[in-house]
């Protein structure tokens, strides 16, 4: 890093570790955590434009916000954390006109059912996070005899009317995306990569076959600029036919509209004690250690509990059976992780019937996270002064110590330590 406060590279002869460097480490922190939460709000502020919608304030802030981590521009930690609050003020508007813009286009999801094998013929698999993207090579390939199949981010693409429509998007291929490499080796069919989270390939694997548009750029892959796949499906044609290959099946699409169309339901199950909790168990994944704990906690949840999911942080354990209580669904996967303004809905459609806040309800927010949209959703929920949430598997890098203990002591934030430590702990919480 150069400190232009001394304009010496910091940590080098003549530096006086001064300016946002050295004595201000909180303050670079909290300016590297907002530059993580634009970044995030751009990513859905992209799509949502892609659909013909923007919001004048958030672009506002964009520019307040870059404006702010000018080096030697304010060193009040209060200031600064309060900007930094504000991101997350301004991710919740992107998440909402994001949603808006894509229900839509495409309609308002439905709880689907999803096919996680392969069919007999050419394939193309579709990761990423634009499902406009996806339309567009759904409507080319419709009666060409090529089969569409969702990956990571692009499960939740299959509870959308829109899109599910088109029998030809047979279903979900693989995980997330850290197993790309593998996934995609085996996957004999062409890869269309929209936007992150994208592996280059390896060398002498499947780079050949492998297509990217919009931000997504990876040296040696084929680039496709608009909507015209013909490329892509005459790839498609020319490769090896997928294999007739069952797989498990697994639900998607319960978005805000869906869940609250099951809400005297729900209200009913939680005042008569069949419903005890809900935890919200999700966020981006990762190949670090330490991220089994997901899978252990969601497998310990008790059966009088309901699960939220959403994220690719989904695919520790959405491929489990958590059954239902009274109809409605244990596990239930609201989509992206732009659809957390689902969860948050849901959660303040909840504390609106029992007439409490989101703290008040016997709610409990267990996280992972790795990227950028992960920070600024972390951000919004910490703008709602949502309490209690645990993260990990380890703190960010990128907050200092201060910065962490202040987050603790206004929010109770707490890093993941046990599974069932840590679920016996939310346990505790109720109405």
């Amino acid at each position: 890093m150069f400190c232009y406060q001394c304009e010496q590279t910091v940590g080098g002869t003549g530096c006086t570790k001064i300016g946002v460097c050295g004595k201000n480490e909180d303050i670079q922190s909290l300016q590297d955590t907002l530059l993580f939460g634009l970044k995030g709000i751009a990513a859905y502020a992209y799509h949502a434009r892609k659909l013909g919608a923007k919001d004048e304030a958030v672009d506002a802030f964009m520019h307040e916000g870059l404006f702010t981590t000018l080096t030697n521009t304010n060193f009040d930690l209060n200031q600064h954390l309060a900007t930094v609050l504000k991101c997350g003020e301004m991710n919740i508007k992107v998440m909402e006109l994001l949603d808006k813009a894509n229900t839509g286009k495409f309609g308002n999801p439905v709880p689907t059912e999803v096919e996680t094998g392969t069919k007999k013929g050419p394939g193309i698999i579709v990761t990423g996070h634009d499902l406009l993207d996806l339309l567009e090579l759904l409507k080319q390939t419709e009666g060409t005899g090529v089969n569409v199949y969702t990956h990571g981010e692009m499960l939740p693409a299959h509870g959308y009317p829109g899109l599910k429509k088109f029998k030809h998007l047979v279903g979900n291929y693989g995980g997330a995306w850290q197993n790309q490499k593998k996934e995609f080796k085996e996957f004999t069919g062409a890869i269309f990569a929209t936007t992150n989270c994208v592996q280059a390939p390896p060398e002498n694997s499947y780079l050949d076959r492998f297509f990217t548009t919009g931000v997504v750029g990876i040296a040696g892959a084929q680039r496709i600029d608009g909507h015209d796949f013909s490329k892509l499906i005459e790839k498609a044609n020319a490769l090896p036919p997928l294999p007739e290959k069952p797989g498990k099946k697994i639900m998607t699409g319960f978005h805000h509209s869906a869940v609250l169309g099951l809400a005297e339901k729900i209200v009913g199950a939680v005042k008569s004690g069949k419903i005890r909790h809900f935890f919200l168990i999700g966020g981006c994944d990762g190949a670090k250690p330490g991220r089994d704990y997901y899978t252990e906690f969601a497998e310990m949840v008790p059966k009088d509990c309901v699960i939220l999911t959403l994220a690719c942080g989904k695919y520790r354990f959405n491929n489990l059976d958590f059954g239902a209580i009274d109809g409605i669904p244990r596990l239930l996967d609201v989509g992206q992780c732009n659809n957390a303004y689902s969860a948050i809905k849901i959660a303040a459609a909840l504390a609106e019937v029992f007439k409490t806040d989101v703290n008040g309800l016997p709610l409990t927010l267990v996280l992972s996270w790795f990227e950028q949209k992960a920070v600024a959703i972390l951000l919004s929920l910490l703008y709602l002064n949502i309490k209690g949430m645990y993260v990990g598997p380890t703190p960010p890098a990128f907050i200092s110590k201060n910065v962490f203990k202040v987050l603790q002591e206004k929010f109770d934030l707490r890093l993941i330590s046990e599974p069932k430590k840590d679920l016996e702990a939310a346990l505790k919480k109720g109405l």
